[in-house]
């Protein structure tokens, strides 16, 4: 294996950077160094909800459910995934939250990625 590949396992890797696997946040010799594109790997239990809404968003992002039973709060709006593959996009400037009603796992691609933003939930 050289430098510019790295194998791995959503589940453990995302255990060591709170759930994100891919980003600028990540060191710059690492081959999951990205100024494109984030990606996270969100294990959530039963109850598990963002603390506060996310406001001023300045990325785009698509969360897609791999299991469970999953909850995006927008303004406005609400949605549900709750099938295997459910997914939602929302752009740039859409406030945003989220509860697990049951447990789940979901893949979250946000881009740009921006410094300056935390690699929280």
């Amino acid at each position: 294996m050289n430098d510019t590949v790295y194998v791995g396992n959503a589940g453990k890797d995302a255990a060591l950077d709170r759930g994100w696997l891919l980003g600028h946040f990540k060191d710059p010799a690492d081959p999951r160094h990205s100024e494109d594109v984030e990606i996270k790997w969100g294990v959530h239990p039963r109850g598990d909800e963002r603390a506060h809404w996310v406001t001023g968003e300045a990325r785009t992002a698509l969360l897609v459910l791999v299991s469970g039973r999953f909850r995006v709060e927008l303004p406005g709006r609400t949605v549900l995934l709750a099938e295997q593959g459910d997914y939602v996009v929302w752009g740039r400037g859409v406030d945003h939250s989220w509860y697990a009603e049951e447990e789940s796992v979901v893949l979250t691609v946000r881009w740009p990625s921006l410094p300056g933003y935390a690699t929280s939930p």
